[in-house]
């Protein structure tokens, strides 16, 4: 009997949940998500550039300025500077807070040669802080000088800027006698010495945008004009000028005649004078290329010109043409 008890005893105990299992599993801690990164903007802006149009002389400071719309500590942002596509310059800068609750950064970069300069910003995804790109304003970045021995890079970029303000230049990367010209009737236009050196001062006032010729008689669309003081003459249409080309008009003695008037004849080739393709506006009084073209006022009151410019001017002037002369 006693040997069933225990027996019993055993199996009625082998029947019943322990007290362990009974218990209920123990639940886990939810797990707490991790912080999405923050998104936000970048923006890129260049300064200490200067004129109509960004530009900047080689190795002339340019301060590169980045912001964002949010300050996340901690951030590097990536800044390339590329010349005609080629990659220049790298560098990491952190990211500092503003004042707004923005972060921001700046940092100066000489450009060393010319060409086109174009600045990018980059900050490569992280846990605290998104993807962030930016790219500023292209630069234009001028030589500081130019002279017949400078590459043909420098001297088509300084060929460029003038074409583009009308000035007549010669062959692309060559500074020969045209391009010479171009430079001496910059300088005239802009107030400058009358030379034909485009030393830095030249390369200054392009890059700030001088040198601009400023039509009086837009309404008389296709016309001449010549400027007494500057010692230039344009040629425009419709308001904008096509080319400018230096001059010498009539000395105090025989002054060129002030007004408005019209080409009433044109003679090619060169006439006892030595007037070169010749278009008179009033009495004997023309346009023409002549051998000797001074700086100074020295005609017997014609617009003188470079013998080499005198067939494309006669070919533009049409009888009939407006021809404006003040001072």
């Amino acid at each position: 009997m006693r040997r069933l008890a225990v027996s019993l005893i055993v199996l009625i105990a082998a029947a019943l949940p322990s007290a362990a299992s009974a218990q209920a599993p123990p639940v886990e801690p939810a797990a707490v998500p991790a912080p999405l990164p923050v998104q936000t903007q970048l923006t890129l802006k260049l300064e200490r550039i200067g004129g109509l149009r960004a530009t900047v002389l080689a190795g002339s400071p340019v301060r590169v300025r980045g912001t964002t719309g949010t300050f996340v500590p901690g951030q590097q942002i990536i800044v390339r500077a590329y010349i005609q596509g080629r990659k220049q310059w790298a560098k990491r800068v952190s990211l500092l807070p503003r004042a707004d609750g923005g972060g921001g950064f700046t940092l100066s970069y000489r450009p060393p040669v010319p060409g086109s300069l174009s600045i990018r910003a980059t900050h490569e995804p992280s846990a605290a802080l998104g993807a962030l790109s930016a790219r500023g304003t292209t630069v234009d970045v001028l030589p500081r000088r130019v002279v017949e021995r400078s590459g043909k890079r420098s001297i088509r970029a300084l060929q460029r800027r003038l074409r583009a303000l009308g000035y007549v230049t010669g062959e692309p990367g060559v500074f020969d006698a045209r391009t010479a010209r171009a430079v001496l009737a910059f300088r005239k236009v802009a107030g400058m010495a009358r030379t034909s050196q485009a030393s830095i001062h030249v390369m200054r006032a392009i890059a700030a945008g001088k040198g601009r010729f400023k039509v009086r008689f837009p309404q008389h669309g296709r016309h001449i004009e010549g400027d007494l003081t500057r010692q230039v003459i344009a040629l425009i249409d419709r308001g904008r000028v096509l080319r400018i080309y230096p001059t010498s008009s009539g000395k105090p003695s025989t002054p060129t005649i002030l007004g408005s008037f019209r080409v009433y004849l044109k003679t090619p080739g060169t006439n006892d004078k030595g007037m070169v393709h010749s278009a008179y506006f009033i009495r004997g009084y023309a346009t023409h290329g002549y051998k000797s073209v001074p700086i100074y006022p020295a005609s017997a009151g014609c617009f003188r010109v470079p013998i080499p410019d005198a067939l494309s001017l006669y070919n533009w002037i049409r009888i009939g043409t407006p021809v404006d002369v003040y001072k």
